[in-house]
């Protein structure tokens, strides 16, 4: 049974509770996870949230390289294991890897060398979610966010390649607009959907615009999806776009 969320902030878990979400999607960047004096100030937000916080986004800052000759084997490697186990003990279930500043190849970056630094970081998440009970979601970006991975035929190629159960992929409305990607994609790659966010016209909420939802909502029903779904967009009038929103999306995909 698909469950809904919204990407805000940890302080907007009791709104969203109180609108009948299921989950809040928070940023990884928000744990401070490399300085662990606010870290620790932190934690107990996500450990006494309102409402699951199943969900994460925004995994790397964007000073931390994946790719490039500033990429940093043992910083990235502590990060992504402090990651796993703030993670598993907040009881998070997945994690996005969007993160365009992190995983772009800087200009006259060999593309080969790129790819190969990527595939060498999912693998290093793989082996660190493995026993905590995570999954990671490699998403798609629009070209204007990421020279690499940048459809959900992409994604998965990477996915297929590190050939993990932890490694999965999210499609996202928004940068499947962006990049005109054919929403067959959805049923194409049916196994390997993991997440699902959502926004409309102008990446406003949805429901507000003109994307084709009927088309989206039929494909993901037609690859049998039943996982989370998160609007992730700018929301200019809180509690009634996120109550409209989650009306709205239970009437397209529930």
């Amino acid at each position: 049974m698909i469950s809904y969320g919204w990407c805000r902030g940890i302080e907007d878990a009791g709104l969203l509770a109180g609108l009948n979400y299921d989950f809040i999607e928070c940023a990884v960047v928000s744990l401070q996870l490399e300085n662990a004096a606010a870290h620790r100030e932190a934690l107990p937000a996500y450990l006494e949230s309102p409402l699951p916080v199943s969900v994460f986004n925004v995994f790397f800052p964007g000073e931390l390289k994946l790719v490039g000759p500033e990429s940093d084997r043992d910083r990235t490697r502590r990060y992504v294991h402090s990651a796993a186990e703030a993670l598993h003990r907040i009881g998070a279930k997945t994690v996005v890897l969007g993160s365009g500043r992190s995983r772009s190849l800087p200009e006259g970056w060999e593309r080969a060398r790129g790819e190969e630094q990527l595939l060498r970081a999912l693998e290093w998440i793989a082996e660190d979610f493995k026993g905590a009970g995570l999954t990671l979601a490699i998403e798609p970006l629009n070209a204007k966010e990421s020279n690499i991975i940048t459809s959900v035929d992409e994604a998965v190629s990477y996915a297929k390649q590190i050939n993990h159960p932890a490694i999965r992929v999210l499609a996202d409305f928004y940068h499947m607009d962006e990049e005109n990607e054919a929403l067959d994609t959805l049923v194409r790659n049916k196994e390997w959907l993991a997440h699902i966010h959502l926004a409309d016209t102008g990446r406003m909420s949805p429901g507000t615009g003109s994307y084709p939802y009927e088309e989206f909502a039929a494909r993901l029903k037609a690859a049998g999806y039943g996982g989370t779904i998160s609007a992730e967009c700018t929301v200019r009038e809180p509690e009634r776009e996120l109550e409209a929103g989650l009306a709205f999306m239970k009437r397209m995909f529930g």
